[in-house]
């Protein structure tokens, strides 16, 4: 399935060290033509890190995706009944985010958006980057991976000697998951080994 002529949402939740990981991914998207909608949580849009300013990647976000990010509640809302998107994708998903989306909190513009296409039975992909993965989140992954029309990028341990619970999604295969996503597949295997292209 190719993507031209889908409505991508894209959310980017307050996982700051990923983003460059990401970008790459957004820009794939895009010139695989796919008109693609972005969605920033409170997180992205308040915090300054080593990382980068959250203006700069607002900004970087709004020129790969030629549109200005959804940043409210409010403006998420409409996703759902009036300007529905064909998959929602969140990367990174903190695991702060995972944990509110598997229990059914609403409480930012990304699990607004989340919320309104699960809604209308479309498809969300995760793309999980969480210190806590093989500790207390874990049981919310499971919940979402039993849940209809939830899809993940495969992920795995990013640091197992220094960080033993913390598992990140591998956003190289972000395009491959939405494209089985579309067609109601998971891309498989879930759970790989997490390394840099750089280092593969």
């Amino acid at each position: 399935m190719m993507l031209k002529g889908k409505r991508i949402g894209f959310g980017l939740t307050g996982s700051h060290c990923t983003y460059e990981e990401v970008m790459p991914e957004l820009e794939k998207l895009v010139n695989l033509g796919a008109e693609v909608v972005p969605v920033v949580s409170y997180t992205v849009q308040t915090t300054d890190t080593r990382f980068g300013n959250g203006e700069d990647w607002i900004k970087k976000v709004e020129e790969i995706t030629g549109n200005k990010v959804i940043d409210t509640i409010v403006k998420a809302e409409p996703m759902g009944p009036k300007i529905p998107v064909d998959c929602m994708v969140i990367a990174p998903m903190t695991g702060n985010s995972l944990s509110k989306l598997a229990n059914a909190m609403n409480e930012s513009p990304v699990l607004m958006a989340a919320k309104a296409t699960m809604r209308n039975h479309k498809p969300v992909v995760l793309g999980i980057s969480t210190n806590d993965a093989l500790g207390l989140n874990g049981v919310n992954i499971m919940r979402l991976m039993a849940a209809k029309n939830i899809y993940f990028i495969p992920f795995g341990q990013d640091a197992p000697e220094q960080k033993p619970n913390s598992m990140v999604a591998r956003m190289s295969l972000l395009t491959d998951t939405v494209i089985a996503a579309l067609e109601g597949k998971q891309l498989q295997p879930v759970i790989i080994e997490k390394f840099r292209d750089s280092e593969s």
